[in-house]
């Protein structure tokens, strides 16, 4: 992995979390919103680290006995912990916005901090969705559901990247301007970095073919949220970023349980 990706990764890790990562020596000194055409192909690396934390309360409670569904439910709520449930917020506001009657009020929902039925439903499945599959993950090993956690969380951080690209911004005004759109060699290196990490996870403990379902549903789960956030939204916001991003972790998951050990 390149140096200037792992030199990164703390501001990652701030970006992408509440965690108290300190300012290291070699860093810069803070100015304005970050930079996410340098700190794009950061972003899995860091992603790696939040499943890596997560992936060791689950093995660290499977160890102890509590069986797949529990540790997976430690797992995912040590997640939602230490990145503040940033990307269920985004979720939960798509799911609520998609009840409004235009473009406009839809994009007035999105900015309501209250939580709706379809919120609070999206986020029921959502929850149910990724416990559901880590613990029918933990049939194959509980090293393979924590390696699929790691991945998972890695490669889903590429879903807010590029969807700054994929579309428009639907707001004049969008927190989500200040980033910057990153450009295509930022995205690809990030891509790479992911398929890096996912592939030295998952290829060892569910096989290659887990690793190319889990790919092909991510992709096509990000496809999916972006063609809906134009049709609804006319282009994407900070919130349908976050959605995408949990989107298509789930999805990569699921995709590595359907595939696993496929020949």
């Amino acid at each position: 992995m390149p140096l200037p990706v792992l030199s990164d990764v703390p501001e990652a890790l701030r970006f992408l979390s509440r965690l108290p990562v300190p300012r290291l020596p070699f860093e810069a000194a803070p100015g304005g919103p970050p930079d996410l055409d340098r700190l794009g192909p950061a972003l899995p690396a860091a992603g790696a680290v939040l499943g890596l934390i997560a992936a060791a309360v689950f093995l660290a409670a499977h160890g102890l006995g509590l069986g797949g569904f529990l540790a997976a439910t430690l797992a995912v709520g040590t997640l939602v912990a230490i990145t503040g449930a940033l990307h269920e917020d985004g979720l939960a506001d798509v799911a609520d916005a998609l009840g409004g009657w235009s473009v406009e009020r839809r994009l007035e929902i999105m900015k309501d901090s209250r939580i709706g039925s379809f919120g609070v439903c999206a986020l029921v499945l959502a929850f149910a969705l990724r416990l559901g599959t880590l613990a029918a993950l933990a049939a194959e090993g509980a090293l393979a559901a924590a390696a699929a956690l790691m991945a998972a969380v890695a490669v889903s951080r590429l879903a807010g990247l590029w969807m700054l690209s994929a579309l428009p911004f639907a707001r004049a005004d969008g927190l989500a301007r200040s980033a910057g759109v990153p450009g295509l060699a930022s995205r690809r290196t990030a891509f790479a970095v992911a398929l890096l990490i996912a592939a030295l996870l998952v290829v060892p403990t569910l096989g290659p073919m887990a690793l190319l379902g889990g790919v092909i549903l991510g992709i096509a789960a990000f496809f999916g949220i972006a063609r809906l956030a134009r049709a609804q939204f006319g282009g994407q916001t900070g919130d349908v970023a976050g959605a995408a991003t949990l989107t298509v972790e789930i999805a990569f998951l699921m995709g590595l349980l359907i595939f696993a050990r496929q020949p």
